[in-house]
C-alpha cells in the first residue's frame, strides 16, 4: 500500500505552484487585489486572516483543505504547494521542491540527521538548519519551492530496526527537544511583529509513531497503545519543545492510533497543544492519513465521518485529496458546520500571513546563487566530523600515517557509491564524493573491490577480487552496513545483523590482510557488530551514518588525522537477541516478569554492543567536577515560597517526592555544573561532553540514568578547558509517575561524567 506515493502523484497532477511569483502576490502594491480587507497591512494577522476566510464561497474554502491548495483568481489568490521537505537538506520527496526545471538543479545534501546529532552540538544543528533555510529561499525565489516544510522528524528512535529512526535525533526525549528546538529556530528564524517568520517547520510526526512494518502490522493502521507516564516523559517531550518553545508553525498528525483513536482524529491530543502548549499554527496530516481512518482502520462508518472527526478534533490540512472530494457531502449530510472549515482556514491563512506569501516577499536577494555554496559544503563537512562515531581503535591504530601508506584496498559495494551515502529524504547533491574518490588524493595507489554486488550481499561471488585486492595492499579499509534498500520509510529491518554475506566478507578479508583491518559502518540503525568488536584483526570502527554528499572528502580526513573524532552515540546498539522483542510493544520501562527488558538507555536492562553516549577519539579525556551545588533545598531558596503551599508527597514505599506542577518556580532551581575537561593526548580535539544523573539507589519505574546536559567542547592536546552546563531538575532529573504527572524525587541523586560522580541532593 503505497498511499505517500500515491499521494505525491496526484499532488504533483495538481499542478498547484510551490509558491507564487512576487508579481502574482494579491497584497502587492500594484495587484488589483490589494485593497481587499485581507491585504491591509494595518490589520492584525488574525483579522486579515478572518477577513480573507469571509470572502470565500464554500467550494472555495474547500478547495483550500488539501496540500495542493486551489487559487481564488477573483481575489487574486494563486494556488499553493504546502508540501516541501527539508529533513537535512531540500529533497524532492514532495511536489514542493522541484529540481527538474529552473536554474537550480541540486541542493546541499547534509548528513543524516542521526548523524548530525551525534555531535551533541546545539550551535552546529541551529547552523546547518540556518543553511538549509537559505537554500530553501533560495529556490523559492526562483520558483523551485515553497515557504512550507515537514520537518523535523523527531519521533523517539524507540527501536533498533525502525527504518526511519535514520531521519531522528535518537532514542533520548530531551536530545529530540534540544535538535528540535535548534532546527525550529534556525529554520524558521527569529519571529518578528506579530510572529512573522521567514519559512515554516513542521514537527512530526504527532505522537509514538516509529514503526513501519512488522509481522503483519503497518504504521497506516497500528493501534501504540502507550500507558500514561511514557506518553508524557518519553514520547511528547519533543514535541512539547518543539511548539512550546522553539515555536513551530505547523504540526504533522501521524497514521497510527494511540490507545484506540487515530492521532489525526485525536481531539484530546491534538487539542493539548493549543490548549496547553500555545500552539500557533497548523496541523496538517501526513499523506492520506485521513483518507485510511475509514477505509483501512475502520474507525468510522462512513468517509463524511472521517471528515467530521479531524476537523472538529483540529486538524486543518489534508495531505492529499480526501477532504477535497468528501467536505461538501459531509457538510449535506449534516455531519460537520461550514464553521468548522472556517476554523482550519483561519489557521492556515495565518500561517500564510505569517510568512508574507500574499505580500511583498521579504528575503528576495537571496537566489540561485545561495544554493550549493562553499560555506554550506564546508559546514556540511563540519556536521560528518563531528558526528563520527570512532567506536573501536586498537593500540591506536587510527590516525593512519601517510607516509607509512602507500597502497589502500577499499571493499564494499557502498565504498564507490554516492548514492549509499545520503539516506531517507535526500534531494538531488550538488557534488557528492564516494570513499574511493576520496581516498585517492591520500595514498599513491587505491585499489576498489565491491566484494558483494550490493548491500543485501546475497552471494559470495565477487569475494574473490576482494581478497586479491587485500593481499597486495598495505591497509585495507572494508565498507559495511546499511543502505535504503535494508531501512527507510515504508520498510523496517528484520535482523540487527549486517545483511546478508557482509560478516563473512569482513571475516574473509580480515584472514588475508597483511595487518589488521578498518571498518567503516554506514547507516541509521544500529547493527550487532559483536564479533567485529572482539575480532583483534579488525583493528578499528568508525561509524558514519549517512554522511551525504561529503562523505568521501571526511572519511580520509579522519582516518589520516586531520581530524580528530569526537562524537558520541545518540542510540543503544542491542545485540540480534533484541529482535525477539515485539516491536509493537511500546513500553520503555522493564518488566522483569514477563522478560521484558525495557527500551533505551534510560530503561533497558540487557546487554548492549555500545552503548548511548559512547564514542572513542584518538585522545585520553578525564574529567573533573569544579563546581556543582551539593544540596538543592526546594523550600530554601533565594526565591521565596518557591514550591507552592503544598507538601511533599510519600509514596507507599517511602520514597518523598514533589510534582513538578507543584513547583511555583522550576526556573529557580536550574543550577550550574563547571566541568574540567583534561585531553591527555597530542592532538588537539572536539567533542561531546554528555552529563548525566541518576538516583543512589534504583527506584522502580524510574530512570536508569537520563542524560541532563550537554555540549561540545574543544580541547588542546596536554591541557585542560573548562564547560559549564545548565541543569533544570523539573526538565531533565524527573520523571512521570504511572498517572503520568512528572514528579521529582527528593534524596540522593548522583552526577556522572564519564567517571566522575558528584552527589547532589534534594530536599523539601
Amino acid at each position: 500500500m503505497l498511499l505517500a506515493l500515491l499521494c505525491l502523484l496526484a499532488s504533483a497532477a495538481g499542478g498547484a505552484a510551490a509558491s507564487p511569483p512576487p508579481n502574482a502576490r494579491p497584497c502587492a502594491p500594484s495587484h488589483p487585489a490589494s485593497a481587499y480587507p485581507f491585504c491591509d497591512a494595518s490589520l492584525s494577522v488574525p483579522a486579515r486572516a478572518r477577513a480573507l476566510v469571509s470572502l470565500l464561497t464554500l467550494d472555495e474554502k474547500i478547495a483550500q483543505l488539501s496540500n495542493t491548495a486551489g487559487g481564488v483568481p477573483r481575489l487574486g489568490i494563486p494556488p499553493y504547494q504546502w508540501w516541501s521537505e527539508s529533513l537535512h537538506g531540500l529533497a524532492d520527496n514532495g511536489p514542493g521542491v522541484n529540481f527538474s526545471s529552473g536554474p537550480v538543479r541540486a541542493a546541499t545534501a547534509f548528513p543524516q540527521v542521526i548523524l548530525s546529532t551525534a555531535a551533541f552540538n546545539r550551535s552546529l544543528w541551529r547552523a546547518v538548519a540556518e543553511a538549509v533555510a537559505t537554500e530553501a529561499l533560495g529556490m523559492h525565489n526562483a520558483g523551485q519551492a515553497g515557504l512550507t516544510y515537514w520537518a523535523p522528524n523527531i519521533n523517539i528512535f524507540r527501536d533498533p530496526r525502525w527504518g526511519r529512526g535514520q531521519e531522528t535525533s535518537g532514542e533520548d526525549p530531551a536530545v529530540a527537544a534540544a535538535y528540535s528546538l535548534e532546527y525550529v529556530k534556525g529554520f524558521q528564524g527569529e519571529e518578528g511583529e506579530e510572529g512573522r517568520i521567514r519559512l515554516s517547520a513542521c514537527c512530526k510526526h504527532y505522537t509514538a509513531y516509529d514503526m513501519e512494518k512488522w509481522e503483519g502490522f503497518t504504521r497506516y493502521t497500528f493501534n501504540a497503545k502507550v500507558n500514561a507516564q511514557d506518553l508524557e516523559d518519553t514520547y511528547q517531550p519533543p514535541f512539547k519543545t518543539c511548539i512550546q518553545e522553539a515555536r513551530a508553525s505547523c504540526l504533522m498528525c501521524a497514521y497510527n492510533q494511540v490507545n484506540g483513536v487515530p492521532m489525526c482524529a485525536h481531539k484530546d491530543l491534538l487539542q493539548k497543544t493549543r490548549d496547553e502548549w500555545g500552539f500557533q499554527g497548523y496541523i496538517t496530516s501526513d499523506c492520506d492519513a485521513v483518507a485510511i481512518i475509514h477505509e483501512n482502520q475502520t474507525y468510522t462508518k462512513s468517509d463524511e465521518d472521517s471528515v467530521a472527526i479531524v476537523l472538529k478534533a483540529g486538524m486543518d490540512l489534508n495531505c492529499g485529496s480526501f477532504l477535497v472530494r468528501h467536505t461538501k457531502s459531509a457538510i449535506e449530510k449534516g455531519k460537520i458546520q461550514e464553521q468548522d472549515i472556517d476554523r482550519a482556514l483561519f489557521n492556515l491563512f495565518s500561517v500564510q500571513l505569517r510568512l508574507g506569501i500574499f505580500d511583498k516577499p521579504k528575503n528576495d536577494q537571496l537566489g540561485p546563487n545561495n544554493v550549493c555554496t562553499k560555506e554550506h559544503r564546508e559546514l556540511a563537512a563540519e556536521a560528518v566530523r563531528q558526528g563520527a562515531v570512532l567506536l573501536k581503535n586498537d593500540n591506536n591504530f587510527l590516525p593512519l600515517k601517510r607516509n607509512e601508506v602507500k597502497h589502500v584496498a577499499i571493499i564494499g559495494p557502498s565504498a564507490d557509491d554516492a548514492y549509499a551515502m545520503g539516506g531517507d529524504y535526500t534531494g538531488v547533491p550538488c557534488n557528492p564524493i564516494t570513499f574511493h574518490q576520496g581516498i585517492q588524493p591520500y595514498v599513491a595507489q587505491t585499489t576498489f573491490a565491491a566484494g558483494c554486488k550490493d548491500v543485501s550481499c546475497n552471494s559470495t561471488y565477487l569475494f574473490g577480487e576482494a581478497i586479491e585486492a587485500a593481499k597486495v595492499a598495505d591497509t585495507v579499509i572494508v565498507v559495511a552496513g546499511l543502505n535504503l534498500t535494508e531501512e527507510r520509510e515504508d520498510l523496517d529491518r528484520v535482523s540487527l545483523l549486517l545483511p546478508g554475506n557482509q560478516m563473512g566478507l569482513i571475516h574473509t578479508i580480515a584472514s588475508v590482510t597483511k595487518k589488521p583491518l578498518v571498518l567503516v559502518l554506514l547507516g541509521g540503525g544500529p547493527v550487532d557488530v559483536s564479533f567485529a568488536k572482539r575480532d583483534p584483526r579488525i583493528a578499528s570502527i568508525l561509524w558514519l551514518g549517512y554522511p551525504g554528499e561529503v562523505g568521501g572528502q571526511v572519511l580520509p580526513e579522519i582516518l589520516f588525522g586531520e581530524y580528530n573524532p569526537g562524537g558520541k552515540l545518540a542510540m543503544t546498539w542491542y545485540p540480534e537477541s533484541f529482535t525477539a522483542i515485539p516491536m509493537t510493544d511500546m513500553n520503555m520501562r522493564a518488566d522483569p516478569s514477563r522478560g521484558y527488558p525495557g527500551r533505551t538507555y534510560r530503561f533497558y536492562i540487557g546487554d548492549v554492543v555500545y552503548g548511548f553516549g559512547y564514542g572513542l577519539s584518538y585522545s585520553k579525556y578525564s574529567y573533573s567536577i569544579l563546581s556543582a551545588p551539593k544540596k538543592i533545598s526546594v523550600s530554601h531558596t533565594s526565591v521565596p515560597n518557591i514550591i507552592s503551599r503544598k507538601p511533599a508527597y510519600t509514596r507507599k514505599d517511602g520514597l518523598y517526592f514533589v510534582k513538578t506542577e507543584d513547583i511555583a518556580s522550576c526556573e529557580a532551581l536550574m543550577f550550574s555544573v563547571r566541568i574540567a575537561v583534561s585531553n591527555h593526548g597530542e592532538m588537539d580535539g572536539s567533542h561531546a561532553v554528555l552529563l548525566f544523573s541518576r538516583l543512589e539507589s534504583s527506584v522502580p519505574g524510574f530512570p536508569i540514568k537520563q542524560l541532563v546536559g550537554f555540549e561540545r567542547v574543544r580541547t588542546t592536546a596536554g591541557s585542560a578547558t573548562n564547560v559549564e552546563i545548565t541543569v533544570d531538575p523539573c526538565k531533565h532529573m524527573s520523571a512521570a509517575n504511572s498517572e503520568g504527572k512528572r514528579i521529582l524525587l527528593l534524596g540522593a541523586h548522583v552526577l556522572t561524567v564519564g567517571d566522575e560522580e558528584f552527589e547532589l541532593l534534594i530536599e523539601t
